[in-house]
Protein backbone atom coordinates (compact mmCIF):
# COMPACT_ATOMS: atom_id res chain seq x y z
CA UNK A 1 0.00 0.00 0.00
CA UNK A 2 1.41 3.34 -1.26
CA UNK A 3 0.19 6.94 -0.40
CA UNK A 4 0.46 9.58 -3.03
CA UNK A 5 0.57 13.32 -3.05
CA UNK A 6 -2.28 14.82 -4.83
CA UNK A 7 -1.43 17.06 -7.51
CA UNK A 8 -3.36 19.40 -10.14
CA UNK A 9 -2.78 16.41 -12.66
CA UNK A 10 -4.61 13.88 -9.91
CA UNK A 11 -8.03 12.85 -10.65
CA UNK A 12 -10.01 12.73 -7.29
CA UNK A 13 -13.31 11.79 -7.16
CA UNK A 14 -16.30 11.21 -4.58
CA UNK A 15 -16.36 7.76 -2.88
CA UNK A 16 -12.79 7.18 -2.96
CA UNK A 17 -10.88 6.50 0.46
CA UNK A 18 -7.95 9.12 1.16
CA UNK A 19 -5.83 8.72 3.65
CA UNK A 20 -5.95 12.50 6.25
CA UNK A 21 -2.72 13.21 7.34
CA UNK A 22 -3.59 15.50 10.63
CA UNK A 23 -5.44 13.01 12.11
CA UNK A 24 -4.06 9.77 9.93
CA UNK A 25 -6.79 7.89 9.33
CA UNK A 26 -8.31 6.91 6.14
CA UNK A 27 -11.62 9.09 4.90
CA UNK A 28 -14.57 9.27 2.45
CA UNK A 29 -14.05 11.75 -0.12
CA UNK A 30 -17.22 13.62 -1.04
CA UNK A 31 -16.33 16.35 -2.89
CA UNK A 32 -12.99 18.28 -4.71
CA UNK A 33 -13.01 21.35 -5.46
CA UNK A 34 -9.66 21.85 -7.12
CA UNK A 35 -7.77 23.31 -3.27
CA UNK A 36 -10.51 21.80 -1.34
CA UNK A 37 -11.49 18.43 -0.43
CA UNK A 38 -15.00 17.44 2.11
CA UNK A 39 -14.76 14.32 3.10
CA UNK A 40 -16.39 12.46 5.95
CA UNK A 41 -14.42 10.59 9.05
CA UNK A 42 -16.36 8.79 11.39
CA UNK A 43 -19.62 10.30 11.17
CA UNK A 44 -18.47 13.94 10.87
CA UNK A 45 -17.53 16.49 7.92
CA UNK A 46 -14.20 17.58 7.42
CA UNK A 47 -13.35 20.67 5.26
CA UNK A 48 -9.53 20.89 4.38
CA UNK A 49 -6.33 21.85 1.99
CA UNK A 50 -5.59 19.06 -0.77
CA UNK A 51 -2.11 18.90 1.00
CA UNK A 52 -3.59 16.87 4.02
CA UNK A 53 -4.92 14.09 1.78
CA UNK A 54 -3.64 11.94 0.25
CA UNK A 55 -4.42 8.90 -2.40
CA UNK A 56 -4.03 5.45 -1.46
CA UNK A 57 -2.76 2.89 -4.00
CA UNK A 58 -3.24 -0.83 -3.86
CA UNK A 59 -0.83 -3.20 -5.71
CA UNK A 60 -2.98 -5.82 -7.81
CA UNK A 61 -2.14 -8.47 -5.07
CA UNK A 62 -3.38 -6.65 -2.24
CA UNK A 63 -6.32 -5.59 -4.50
CA UNK A 64 -7.26 -8.92 -5.48
CA UNK A 65 -6.65 -10.36 -1.63
CA UNK A 66 -8.94 -7.94 -0.25
CA UNK A 67 -12.33 -8.26 -2.47
CA UNK A 68 -15.26 -9.66 -1.11
CA UNK A 69 -16.98 -12.16 -2.39
CA UNK A 70 -20.83 -12.23 -1.62
CA UNK A 71 -22.96 -15.58 -2.07
CA UNK A 72 -26.42 -16.17 -2.73
CA UNK A 73 -28.52 -18.57 -0.54
CA UNK A 74 -28.33 -22.10 -1.94
CA UNK A 75 -31.63 -23.61 -0.66
CA UNK A 76 -34.52 -21.55 -2.68
CA UNK A 77 -32.17 -20.62 -5.99
CA UNK A 78 -30.51 -22.94 -9.08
Amino acid sequence: MDFEEITGSSKVFPGEYLLYVPRNTIVLCGAYTGDIIRALDNGTLIEDKVANFKKINLDREERSGRRNYISRCKGCGS
